[in-house]
């Protein structure tokens, strides 16, 4: 491969990456802040066991959101987890094209790994899975802070959207109750279990089969909508453990509050992206999700169990995207 393919390459991906961001930020913001925002049914306890009404928005649709989003916060709010989004694409993309050769990159917000052997795929989701765990909790803490980040202060945003504890030791994000977990399963999910699925249905054509079999398309279509049942309540857990702050002391366990003051406090931070109100609500830190199971149940108790099927419907329309760029090779081989 000549230099000049080489720079066109990276040009035709670098392009297509900014244009997908440019339409899919906005989006995959609205997305996250209606999964992460904390919205009971009732009157709930404290820490202390005192009863404490919910005085947080109440927002139940995307479009409801993305209106909200733009209400308040303006443009910038709509395009905050830019940066942390490009970085972890172009990452992704880079090492799909170059190291592993293949024809495309991933698609965006899902972990699908390019045609490149089981060897391939094994190093592909790997990567994916230790960049998706601190991308997410980045990506998404930047998405649902109420305050202003720069592009250009990237040590500014770190320190209002990580605590004292995850800058001196950045594992602890790969510690946060659960969240590990629900990563591992998204991942072992759609890029082992879907793609096994898909390479059994739906091969890729050969010279002497050019002809889509419609049974199985029509098969791995079903699983693919199926999956929406299992997807979408781990993209709402991983959303909600992913924006869970972590204050730990070595005399405590990671899920339990350290004696340092957090509070973002001082001249430094007192740029808010919201003038009178902000986008969500979130549960108080000092009530942490203890893990997977942990969260999920609390969310039904407390939310519903609707409430882990939010924007249930971007899931399912992934899950046609999925199974319909299946199909590409035997329509333009």
């Amino acid at each position: 491969m000549g230099v000049l393919s080489v720079l066109t390459m990276f040009a035709i991906v670098g392009f297509s990456i900014a244009v997908s961001l440019l339409i899919t930020v906005p989006l995959t913001g609205a997305l996250v802040r209606l999964r992460a925002n904390y919205n009971p049914r009732g009157l709930r306890l404290d820490p202390e066991g005192n009863f404490e009404p919910h005085t947080g928005p109440v927002v139940t649709s995307f479009f409801g959101m993305l209106k909200r989003v733009k209400r308040i916060e303006g443009w910038s709010g709509l395009y905050k987890g830019l940066m942390p989004t490009l970085l972890f694409s172009l990452v992704l993309s880079v090492f799909a094209v170059t190291v592993l050769d293949a024809d495309r990159a991933s698609t965006l917000g899902r972990i699908n790994p390019p045609v490149a052997g089981p060897f391939g795929t094994l190093a592909f989701g790997l990567l994916s899975m230790l960049l998706s765990l601190p991308t997410a909790v980045i990506t998404y803490r930047s998405i649902t802070t109420p305050y202003k980040l720069s592009y250009l202060r990237p040590m500014y945003s770190i320190r209002i959207l990580l605590t004292p504890t995850e800058r001196k030791k950045p594992w602890m994000l790969y510690m946060t109750p659960g969240l590990l977990a629900a990563q591992v399963l998204l991942v072992a999910y759609t890029a082992f279990f879907l793609t096994a699925i898909r390479a059994f249905l739906l091969p890729r054509p050969s010279a002497d089969e050019l002809s889509l079999n419609t049974v199985k398309f029509g098969i791995y279509l079903f699983i693919e909508l199926l999956s929406t049942v299992v997807l979408c309540p781990l993209e709402v857990i991983s959303t909600k453990l992913a924006i869970q702050r972590n204050h730990a002391a070595p005399e405590y366990n990671s899920v339990e509050q350290e004696a340092e003051d957090d509070t973002l406090d001082g001249e430094e931070y007192t740029e808010y992206s919201g003038a009178e109100e902000d986008v969500i609500g979130l549960r108080h830190e000092k009530d942490p999700y203890l893990g997977l199971v942990d969260c999920a149940k609390k969310i039904i108790d407390e939310e519903g169990w609707k409430a882990l099927y939010r924007a249930w419907w971007i899931t399912l329309l992934a899950a046609v995207g999925s199974a319909l760029a299946s199909a590409v090779p035997y329509i333009a081989p």
